[in-house]
């Protein structure tokens, strides 16, 4: 683990997460209608996902046609995939973007020799 440590201490992503202390405190403030609706679509693409998926083949079976769940299991499914995607794209980046910064200063503090964080929090 140690040498991904340092391969990733060495990229721009790594170095500015240690210099910068990047932490979670985006995820205290308020969100914003846009990712609300963003979360609440996300919500609504597991509703649709497997439940449905369910539902079509509970139907082929009662109905006796096996192309319901064949062919609309895996739209609906598809379909779930597309919604979620949308909902993703609402909420938005800087999300991601932060958690994913606060995961790589754990792993690199984690994982890095003390001196080697220092070197990296120094910049040099």
């Amino acid at each position: 683990m140690s040498a991904i440590a340092r391969r990733a201490s060495r990229s721009e992503f790594g170095r500015r997460a240690l210099e910068e202390q990047a932490d979670l405190s985006l995820f205290k403030e308020r969100p914003s209608p846009r990712i609300i609706a963003g979360l609440v679509i996300i919500g609504f693409s597991y509703l649709i996902g497997w439940p449905a998926v369910a539902l079509f083949a509970a139907l082929s079976i009662i109905l006796q046609e096996p192309l319901i769940a064949a062919i609309g299991g895996p739209a609906i499914y598809g379909f779930s995939h597309l919604v979620f995607w949308v909902g993703f794209y609402m909420t938005g980046a800087p999300y991601a973007y932060a958690f994913f910064r606060w995961a790589a200063r754990k792993f690199l503090e984690r994982h890095l020799p003390e001196n080697e964080l220092d070197h990296v929090r120094q910049g040099s």
